[in-house]
């Protein structure tokens, strides 16, 4: 009896495992054929699904005017422009310089001995033939009255080196005076600048020391040879007007030298030039609104403009925003 239930239920299980195995079997079935049907369509509606796409196709070319087959539509790129015009553009040097005072002076001793009184202390002002210091010349079992030091010009102490009790040579400064009624601007112009630089030459001055201020100068000096070991040239400048009171003896400098300057020349910003392998290249825009691409021979720059020798006209419309995305023949929207 036991043998015999244990054979039924077998029985039944190996029914249920057969029906739910062809369950499987016709489900995976029939997700294939609706599959295939959806691919091809399903019988007796192909050809409505393969007209419907044809219509589509019909409307797109409809939208876009008489396109050809493969024809890409563009957007027009948003640009901006500006109208080539005259103006006058100056080719300038950038150098850093010291400011000095116009007149500086090493007061000396006449004796040698040690240093017993100094009556003046930086920034007091010292007039021409004034004692401004005493210098014992005594030795050792020897005495000898005192000998003054005596100022060679009228100006104001810029430093005062050596103190009192030292003992002093008659090569030792025993004070630097300076007229500071005019002061000096000293730099070093490159070599390939020098022969731009002359007597007269205009320029620009600034300082870390009163900043978003610029004062104007002038070339007063310049040397005739350069120095051999950083081949740069000495040029010294003069404030032009009243020197303003601010400016001191020692100050940093950034002085701006104009060399050249050019007037009634097609300008363009130089934001609106691309250097690429050595040609200067700029887009215009035509009447229709297509991007023209344009090479051009540059001439004087400064750090906003450039001045446009040959490749363009007067009057032309230059791209100035944009104009890295564009390439010849491109329609563009020109916004302001």
């Amino acid at each position: 009896m036991k043998n015999n239930r244990i054979s039924r239920m077998a029985t039944a299980l190996l029914v249920l495992l057969i029906m739910a195995f062809t369950a499987l079997i016709a489900y995976y079935l029939g997700i294939n054929q609706a599959s295939a049907e959806g691919a091809t369509g399903v019988p007796g509606t192909g050809s409505p699904q393969a007209t419907g796409g044809s219509g589509s196709g019909q409307g797109a070319s409809g939208s876009s005017g008489n396109l050809q087959a493969g024809q890409v539509v563009r957007s027009a790129t948003v640009v901006r422009t500006t109208e080539l015009d005259l103006g006058t553009i100056e080719n300038s040097v950038v150098v850093n310089g010291d400011v000095l005072a116009r007149t500086q002076v090493a007061i000396y001793p006449t004796v040698a001995g040690k240093l017993s009184e100094r009556y003046f202390r930086v920034g007091d002002t010292v007039r021409q033939g004034e004692v401004v210091a005493l210098v014992d010349p005594s030795r050792p079992g020897e005495v000898y009255s005192q000998s003054p030091v005596i100022s060679t010009i009228t100006g104001t102490v810029l430093s005062a080196p050596v103190n009192p009790g030292d003992t002093l040579s008659t090569q030792t400064a025993v004070y630097v005076l300076g007229d500071l009624g005019g002061l000096t601007v000293e730099t070093f112009v490159p070599e390939r600048f020098a022969t731009a630089m002359r007597q007269g030459l205009a320029a620009q001055v600034s300082f870390e020391a009163i900043p978003g201020e610029f004062f104007g100068a002038r070339i007063d000096e310049v040397s005739p040879v350069l120095d051999p070991a950083s081949r740069t040239l000495r040029i010294r400048l003069r404030f032009t007007g009243t020197t303003d009171p601010r400016i001191r003896a020692g100050m940093f400098a950034t002085v701006s030298l104009v060399t050249s300057t050019r007037t009634n020349v097609l300008v363009i910003p130089r934001g609106a030039v691309i250097n690429t392998y050595g040609s200067w290249i700029v887009f215009t825009v035509d009447g229709e609104g297509i991007a023209r691409r344009r090479e051009i021979r540059p001439g004087l720059g400064d750090e906003e403009s450039v001045e446009v020798v040959d490749g363009l006209e007067l009057g032309e419309q230059v791209v100035i925003a944009g104009q890295n995305f564009l390439s010849e023949g491109e329609p563009v929207r020109v916004v302001e």
